[in-house]
């Protein structure tokens, strides 16, 4: 997300009312035990032997996915904090599970977290407690999807883009633009093919390519639609939905769609890209020489661990939370999912990796991971939408409601 500090007051403004009526009516406060009530931890105690948590594909290796891929079990072997992982496929299913009080922490992406906040689900974080903290890139701290009215609700993990990916035997020559998934001419060309992430979220990357392609509609932020704005990117949608032949939310779905070339051309993750590489499928994405991203810039992830307000285990999840930022963790999750990390110093250790972590010596300058310009010009963080448009229109824009139901109708 563009850091835009001139916007924020509304935001906070909104979280602070909803805050004030959750207190009222005593929503979302948790057990003695689980460091509930709105408040964060002033210790750590005795590690409680385990932690339950909802994370994104990737995010929690063990060595079951590659014996040779693991951060966790040195973790579990220090601290006496067994991990338990339940991945998840959308922010939607991750505010669901957390909604259950069986989890103890989630890797929230900025969709997310607001909604975590605002319905009393996640406590504060107090990141003194979290030595790792300090050597966190400066522009991940503090940002509207993580700190709210002043307050720590999470650790930055890691960042990235959401790519354009196309199969290079199929799809020529190679695209710049996404406009070879959403120009309905080219898309045509590949009929039934077209691979895309089946999420309201989406809703925004039409808005970005009509930001580009559309300028007379005004669009400043794909996340802030107004009606006339919020319509066309969904009538995009709707003319898109002939060409698709797959909306994924399964990862591994999606790799063996592109493997057997059911689909040619798509929107991925950098998971997906990076396995099937290694795989040795002809699927490629925008060089690394634009920031891995088309010409009309892209939608990513800022992702940020987060701690249930009814966690019943609140010092194994702390000690993992400090344990996935550490230079040795970071760079390994950094390196394997294909993301920016988090970690200052995990740059220094991902071209020494093993080859099993995709890792290379010039990884965090391909990502981009200390260059602040990039971040707030060329990717839109995902970020819940609201009614408050967050400028001078006021509260005219389409909110998250909104978008679930226009998801809806554009699916069929």
């Amino acid at each position: 997300m563009r850091a835009k500090l001139d916007k924020q007051p509304a935001r906070v403004a909104w979280l602070i009312a909803a805050a004030l009526i959750m207190a009222m009516v005593g929503i979302g406060c948790g057990d003695d035990d689980g460091g509930g009530g709105g408040e964060a931890l002033s210790e750590i105690g005795e590690p409680e032997g385990e932690v339950d948590l909802i994370a994104w594909a990737g995010y929690v290796e063990d060595g079951s996915t590659d014996p040779k891929v693991d951060w966790v079990s040195d973790f579990e072997k220090q601290t006496g904090c067994q991990v338990n992982v339940k991945v998840a496929g959308t922010s939607d299913e991750m505010v669901q599970l957390m909604r259950t009080g069986q989890y103890d922490g989630v890797s929230a992406s900025g969709n997310a977290t607001a909604r975590l906040v605002e319905g009393g689900d996640v406590d504060p974080v107090n990141v003194d407690l979290v030595p790792n903290y300090k050597t966190v890139f400066e522009n991940l701290k503090d940002q509207p999807y993580n700190t709210f009215d002043g307050t720590h609700y999470g650790i930055p993990h890691g960042r990235g883009a959401n790519l354009l990916i196309w199969n290079t035997d199929q799809v020529k020559p190679d695209p710049t633009s996404w406009g070879v998934i959403f120009d309905p001419k080219q898309a045509a060309q590949y009929k039934g093919k077209i691979s895309v992430y089946d999420d309201p979220i989406y809703i925004a990357d039409a808005a970005l390519y009509l930001k580009a392609h559309e300028p007379d509609l005004g669009i400043e932020d794909p996340y802030e639609l107004d009606e006339e704005q919020f319509n066309a990117a969904v009538d995009l949608l709707k003319e898109q939905r002939p060409n698709v032949g797959e909306y994924w939310v399964d990862f591994l779905k999606q790799i063996s769609s592109f493997a057997n070339e059911d689909v040619v051309v798509g929107t991925t993750w950098q998971y997906q890209y990076l396995t099937l590489k290694a795989e040795g499928d002809p699927v490629a994405s925008s060089p690394a020489s634009q920031g891995f991203l088309p010409e009309e810039n892209a939608t990513g992830w800022s992702d940020t661990w987060m701690i249930s307000s009814e966690a019943k285990h609140p010092n194994c999840m702390y000690l993992w939370m400090d344990h996935i930022i550490s230079p040795e963790a970071n760079a390994k999750v950094a390196a394997y999912f294909g993301e920016a990390p988090a970690q200052s110093k995990a740059c220094d250790l991902i071209g020494s990796l093993p080859p099993e972590y995709f890792g290379t010596a010039s990884h965090c300058k391909d990502y981009n991971a200390d260059n602040p310009e990039f971040w707030s010009g060329r990717v839109y963080y995902w970020e819940t939408p609201l009614a408050e448009c967050g400028d001078d229109r006021g509260a005219v824009c389409k909110d998250y409601n909104d978008w679930v139901q226009a998801w809806t109708e554009i699916k069929g």
